[in-house]
């Protein structure tokens, strides 16, 4: 196979490609040498790039050709990405510090608070979810001297103190003992489980695995090098925007395949019906906390309607929306003397101390940093390698597996706009580490899962890996179809591409695309079929939104076929030796354009991916592969509650 593969390649280097009707130029013969996949390129002046050979050497050069798919190198410190980031200083938060200290469910006034300021009285309020959108205050209780039991993991806190005439209110979160949920847990029998391992997922948002470098360098060294974490190399989004990494990652499914959630949707329901894998660890025996920091723009909440029931055992969003309103009162993102990043990451620590022993399921996603500006995530690189350095020192770590992750990578930030931001968009960081002794208990689990490391993997296989942990069984493998979803405890094939994995052309970063003249034909044409297609989408709200008119093409790409790619279907024989070749008849004569354009009034950009029908000269388009990639604040506000999911193609007539 691998044989087969060089002499393929070879061959394929040197190929000139025509797009029919196009004025796109052809690639010159290229030598590509398979040995230098790991050697840092030369980025330079990519985001200006317009000679499509020079892409194509940026993207190729250093491919491996030992499998179908390859990611490009792009290297993480070029400084036509690097003058991007900033340097956001120190994040200071309020010096005097907070007159509570709340660990593992309990709380109590600290010793420093009481020197400063002496006797000191205080109440305390449990806060409850009410549902999804609204929380419960209950009814205050009185306290002083000692460690008090959190009656709710929410807890709002106000004290007075005679002595000084200071007066001290915060809202405080942990974990708190739960009966019901250790109940359930001490019915159940782990025994049946194939791998009984906590798996702790700790994400940030729209962070590519370059930024991770870029901005979170102590921990990443720590993380591979300490811990010895593995980092998935050729991870790769499957949709835009964070519900199209986490709904594949959390239920196996797309959102399409999923029952209709969005709101203003007709017959639109809530989440909870969802495959959620959290159930499926419930019933295992698991203990169950997830969080989202940024509640308003929830991951299911936002376009969606969110949750009926609290949807696990241990829920971040009541408290998110109980700070909302004290944030003002605070240093920016900071609670009283403690950074919100910080709080979120004792929020997991509390999880592994009240459930010592006991699975647990946790996953936490910090997006207020790197939503729009990841120089900021700057701010949380001690902190994070501080929580993972209190995990294995308190050898939680010795029995959970550990994910530190992203969704995507930036969306708004203005790296994005660059060729190198596109790229490192679908290549979010992702990244797995294992308890030492995991390597000898299951051995051919950990050995695929290392040479998966390199192979074309998505967030439907993070689902199978998950799955594989609760039951893991013989599956045969059969070459001619691949499963959407593959697991990372088996071999991922060499052969694997983005249509095996269902990952649309708009978002295959192992694809070669190489740029095109905004001013060629096909471009043009192109262009304005995306303009009138969003216009369609919009012309019922005519009266509130704009219709919107090309203004410019920042740039244009076409995809440059790839005919053994688009004939191989496998191999014949058993050894992978003789390849199953389509005949040349079948490659698809049509050609695909990612354009990014810029719409008029409002100044959206878009980056969209449409297919060119050369036979029929028109063009095929889909809501899924159009990307808004700057920030559009309140210029969409007219429908943002009666048609979030329109939001992005709205300028409002009156704002």
């Amino acid at each position: 196979m691998q044989k087969y593969l060089k002499q393929t390649n070879a061959k394929e280097s040197q190929r000139n490609v025509i797009i029919s009707k196009s004025n796109a130029k052809l690639l010159p013969e290229t030598n590509v040498k398979t040995s230098e996949t790991n050697t840092k390129i030369p980025v330079k002046n990519l985001n200006k790039v317009t000679d499509s050979a020079v892409l194509n050497s940026v993207l190729k050069k250093h491919f491996s050709f030992n499998q179908l798919c390859n990611h490009p190198y792009l290297d993480p410190y070029d400084p036509t990405v690097m003058k991007f980031y900033r340097d956001v200083g120190i994040l200071k938060c309020d010096e005097t510090q907070n007159w509570i200290k709340i660990d593992n469910g309990t709380f109590w006034i600290t010793e420093k608070a009481k020197a400063r300021h002496g006797n000191i009285s205080c109440q305390y309020f449990p806060i409850y979810r009410k549902d999804e959108d609204n929380f419960m205050v209950g009814n205050k209780q009185t306290f002083g001297e000692g460690v008090i039991r959190a009656p709710t993991d929410i807890v709002k806190i106000t004290c007075h103190s005679e002595v000084s005439g200071s007066n001290y209110s915060n809202i405080h979160i942990t974990v708190a003992y739960n009966k019901t949920v250790y109940d359930r847990i001490n019915k159940a029998s782990y025994g049946e489980l194939y791998m009984p391992l906590n798996v702790l997922m700790y994400a940030f948002d729209s962070v590519s695995r370059n930024t991770w470098l870029r901005v979170l360098p102590k921990t990443h060294k720590y993380f591979t090098e300490k811990l010895g974490g593995i980092v998935l190399k050729g991870y790769n989004i499957v949709g835009d925007g964070t519900p199209q990494a986490l709904l594949p990652i959390l239920t196996g499914k797309a959102e399409v395949e999923l029952p209709e959630a969005r709101r203003g949707k007709r017959g639109a329901k809530v989440v909870d019906g969802h495959p959620w894998i959290w159930k499926e660890l419930k019933k295992t025996g698991y203990m169950t906390q997830y969080g989202e920091d940024m509640h308003w723009i929830g991951a299911f909440n936002y376009r969606m309607l969110g949750f009926d029931k609290q949807p696990v055992d241990h829920y971040w969003r009541p408290y998110s929306q109980a700070t909302r309103a004290i944030e003002k009162y605070s240093k920016p993102f900071c609670l009283g003397s403690e950074a919100r990043h910080k709080i979120m990451m004792d929020w997991v620590k509390d999880g592994f101390q009240m459930y010592r022993n006991r699975l647990k399921f946790i996953f936490a996603f910090h997006g207020e940093y790197s939503h729009e500006d990841t120089s900021r995530l700057k701010w949380t690189d001690d902190d994070l390698l501080g929580m993972l350095k209190y995990l294995e020192n308190k050898n939680y770590l010795n029995n959970t597996v550990l994910i530190l992750m992203s969704d995507h990578g930036a969306r708004f930030h203005a790296v994005r706009e660059s060729i190198q931001g596109k790229y490192e968009e679908r290549m979010p960081y992702f990244a797995f580490r294992f308890p030492e002794w995991f390597s000898k208990k299951y051995p051919s689990e950990f050995k695929a899962f290392k040479e998966n490391t390199d192979r074309l993997t998505t967030p439907f296989d993070i689902h199978e890996t998950f799955l594989d942990m609760m039951k893991f069984e013989n599956k045969v493998l059969k070459t001619e179809k691949l499963p959407r979803g593959m697991s990372l405890f088996r071999p991922i094939p060499v052969y694997r591409t983005c249509s095996d994995a269902d990952i649309a052309p708009h978002w295959c970063a192992c694809l070669g695309w190489n740029v095109t003249s905004s001013d060629d034909l096909i471009t043009q044409k192109a262009a304005k079929s995306i303009v009138k297609f969003m216009n369609n989408l919009t012309a019922n709200f005519r009266s509130k939104c704009h219709e919107l008119s090309l203004k410019s093409i920042k740039n244009a790409m076409v995809l440059q076929s790839n005919p053994h790619i688009a004939r191989y279907l496998g191999s014949v024989d058993t050894d992978g030796r003789v390849p199953k070749i389509e005949s040349k008849d079948a490659i698809d004569k049509s050609a695909l354009y990612q354009i990014t354009l810029q719409t008029t009034p409002g100044d959206g950009i878009f980056e969209t991916t449409v297919k060119y029908n050369a036979q029929g000269d028109n063009f095929i388009l889909s809501a899924q592969e159009i990307s808004r990639i700057n920030k559009y604040g309140n210029t969409s506000a007219c429908i943002q509650k009666e048609m979030p999911h329109l939001e992005r193609y709205c300028s409002c007539k009156i704002v």
